[in-house]
Parts: structure tokens; sequence; C-alpha cells
């Protein structure tokens, strides 16, 4: 016995309402770049190792990079990274203003790493930036194994 084709319609319609319903909660985000704790974020994302000379978390809520530094001594370092919300964020780092290396990790919750070559003691500053905010970001440097 044939099916009535308005039944088979409004079965049609109700699957396509269910995939977009699915399709865009399964986008949406659990919980906001803005209301995430960074310092709780950078825990899981990015454990803390032993010997970090240089750190920091936080969010990028606009396109405005957030800079830290610290005096170091000469060295080889690795500069570990990861941020969340999406696009990518760039790490660039400087010795005393002359920039040494810029680096970059994909905003998806993984870790990236850079190695960082410091040719003298000094202040060394590294640049967090992104055009792809809001999102969220950890780094760590530490001495070269």
């Amino acid at each position: 016995m044939p099916v009535p084709r308005s039944l088979l319609r409004g079965a049609y319609a109700a699957a396509a309402g269910a995939a977009v319903v699915l399709g865009a909660s399964a986008c949406a985000p659990v919980t906001s770049v803005e209301s995430t704790d960074a310092n709780a974020w950078k825990a899981t994302a990015l454990p803390s190792a032993s010997g970090i000379v240089l750190s920091d978390a936080g969010k990028i809520l606009n396109r405005t990079p957030v800079v830290k530094s610290a005096t170091l001594g000469a060295g080889t370092y690795t500069l570990t990274m990861s941020c969340d919300g999406g696009g990518k964020e760039f790490f660039a780092v400087s010795l005393d203003g002359k920039q040494l290396a810029e680096a970059g990790a994909a905003c998806n919750g993984s870790r990236e790493t850079a190695t960082i070559k410091v040719p003298a003691a000094g202040t060394v500053a590294i640049s967090a930036s992104s055009v792809d905010a809001p999102l969220i970001y950890a780094y760590q440097l530490t001495p070269a194994a």
C-alpha cells in the first residue's frame, strides 16, 4: 500500500528541521571565550612544565596584542602554546626590541611548540595577537632540553 504524499512531505520536513537544529547546536560553543576562566583553561590545555621562565594566559577580545616580557640569559628555549576559540594565534618573540621569531597556533585546543634561540642576555618579550578574536590563549617558555 503506497504512503500518502502529505505524510512523506511531513516526515521530510521534520527530518530537515531536526538536522538544522542538530547542526546548529553542534557548532555552538559550550561556553563563550568571554566567560571562560583563562587560568583554569590553561591548567588543562597547557599543563605546567618545569623551569618556566616566561608564561601567560588570557583572552584576546579584540585585535590588540598582549605583551609580556622577562629578562633572560642567552640560550635555546622552547615556546609551547595553545589557544581555543577558532582561527589562529600569533606569537612574536623579540630580544631588546629586535624580532627573533614568530610562531603560530591553530585555535582548536591543540598544543604547538617552537624553538627560540636567544643570542644574548636581555629582555625577551612575547606578543600574543590574532585577527580572529575573541579567543583564549596560553603559552610558556622553558629552556630547551
